[in-house]
């Protein structure tokens, strides 16, 4: 590994590397792991805002946290999951990525503490300069030849909270998820969780396990399908099986996803029948457990062992749909008259999301706003050099599309530097009409219409919602198409093109 370069910019010492990377989440530690095997010359580091390792499996800590995937296509292909469990607890997940940080030295490579608010391109430079808030409250200054951005969507400082009338006259304790009190014990008290996606449908049997008696309040149903927690196959195939595993896991979800698009009324009546095999009465079905909506216009929320159904033929849980007229002083009163009494109210009322954590980024001078650019294969933004962004997959594992977004970023800087190119600019000529980038009717989705890139009609600028198509596409694609590139210093920036999608209203 080449030594880190210093340069100077007004006295002051400013650490300039090959590539950072910012976020230490499964995005960061993937990139990490490909750029250090595949380019083992150049030099990064990962800025990490928080004081761990982990992103968002660091961060959520309400009781009962797990994955809503399964764990042999969430793992890493280069360090393969080797538990029998299929959906893991999340205090597995993150000894997990902090064991596989640790075996490939990438933990060595994390600065703490740090996080980044402003990143600027300089074209007569060739390259980004990078402002961080340390911990300290002081500031740094690094600068960058690419920059790969592994801090997912997710706001971590803040979840989303409606306005809920008459909250201020309720007596007990509001917790959301995102910030669960270490100190909170609802053993032998009475909880309402409001919401119908994953997080309220994993605290819901949690809790009840705990000792609490719990009532899931939702305004509409989602659809819940029951998984096995475990996969028999790893206790049956050698280890040297674990991609037969993984491959059988993405196409399995794929074929699934492929039938609720093109056949939905033949997955509405897969997954019913999923539900009857779970609860008994029907009624309780056609009322609590039949969206509105088609599958996988939302994600599926996946009960591992039927937990959620467990707890509710014990008696400990039950599932409320309804909507809140007022809080009381003693719970919440409901549209229909009912009164839901409350020592706790968990708002599980979802996500907000933003880009690149909020940082401020700049090409030239010129702000960029990331939800007027469009998506270059699913991870580089027209009209921005030299950056990557990591977007995982809605209907699959998040690291199937890291990895993906890691080792196109791989190939893209060999192309460049068999050329000698300095910088990588996509440039959507507008011929193909913008839409939204996620796929999903979900509410964090659909607030964030305005906040997140857009995606096109066709390659390279769709979004695809398929593993094997875009590996191929990653591994074979044209990487020149649509692309700019530039091997010396430019006198004028490259023209930001503007994704011309209506504003959401």
């Amino acid at each position: 590994m080449m030594r880190e370069r210093l340069i100077r910019s007004g006295g002051t010492p400013v650490e300039h590397l090959d590539v950072l990377v910012v976020g230490a989440g499964i995005s960061g530690i993937d990139a990490a792991y490909r750029l250090q095997t595949e380019h083992p010359r150049r030099t990064y580091t990962i800025l990490e805002a928080r004081d761990s390792i982990g992103g968002t499996w660091d961060l959520f800590r309400f009781p009962g946290i797990r994955s809503d995937s399964d764990m042999f296509t969430l793992g890493f292909p280069f360090r393969p999951w080797r538990a029998a469990a299929a959906i893991a607890d999340g205090e597995s997940i993150l000894r997990y990525l902090k064991e596989t940080a640790e075996e490939c030295g990438i933990d060595r490579r994390i600065r703490f503490g740090r996080r980044v608010t402003a990143v600027s391109w300089s074209s007569p430079d060739q390259r980004w300069t990078v402002e961080v808030q340390v911990a300290d409250g002081t500031t740094e200054h690094y600068t960058c030849d690419f920059l790969f951005l592994g801090t997912g969507y997710y706001r971590y400082d803040r979840g989303y909270l409606p306005e809920f009338p008459g909250i201020d006259a309720y007596r007990g304790t509001v917790v959301h998820p995102q910030h669960w009190p270490e100190d909170l014990d609802c053993a032998g008290k009475q909880v309402v969780v409001i919401g119908s996606g994953a997080t309220a449908v994993t605290l819901v049997p949690a809790l009840a396990e705990r000792g609490a008696q719990v009532t899931m309040l939702q305004r509409s149903p989602s659809y819940v399908i029951a998984l096995p927690g475990t996969d028999r196959l790893v206790d049956r195939l050698p280890r040297w099986a674990h991609r037969l595993i993984r491959w059988k896991n993405v196409l399995v979800t794929s074929a699934f996803y492929q039938v609720a698009r093109r056949a939905p009324a033949v997955a509405k009546r897969l997954l019913r029948a999923g539900l009857e095999r779970q609860i008994p009465d029907r009624c309780v079905i056609d009322r609590d457990f039949t969206p509105r909506y088609q599958p996988w216009d939302q994600r599926l929320c996946v009960v591992p062992d039927g937990d959620l159904f467990r707890a509710m033929r014990a008696g400990r849980a039950e599932v409320v749909t309804d909507t809140i007229a007022t809080f009381t002083e003693g719970g919440i009163r409901l549209t229909s008259g009912r009164e839901l009494p409350a020592d706790v109210v968990v708002t599980a009322t979802g996500l907000q999301l933003q880009v690149g954590g909020g940082m401020r980024i700049t090409v030239d001078g010129t702000e960029v706003d990331p939800g007027r650019t469009v998506v270059y294969r699913g991870c580089l933004l027209s009209g921005v050099p030299n950056l990557a962004i990591c977007i995982g997959y809605v209907n699959a594992s998040w690291t199937l599309r890291a990895d993906l977004t890691a080792r196109y970023v791989c190939r893209l800087l060999a192309h460049m530097d068999a050329h000698g190119y300095r910088s990588a600019t996509p440039e959507f000529d507008g011929g193909v009409s913008a839409r939204p980038l996620l796929a999903l009717t979900s509410g964090y989705v659909e607030r964030a219409a305005g906040v997140l890139p857009k995606q096109g009609e066709a390659a390279p600028w769709v979004l695809r919602q398929s593993y094997p198509i875009d590996m191929l596409s990653t591994r074979f694609g044209d990487v020149t198409r649509d692309m700019v590139f530039t091997a010396r210093p430019l006198r004028h920036s490259p023209v930001a093109v503007d994704a011309a999608a209506p504003e959401p209203g």
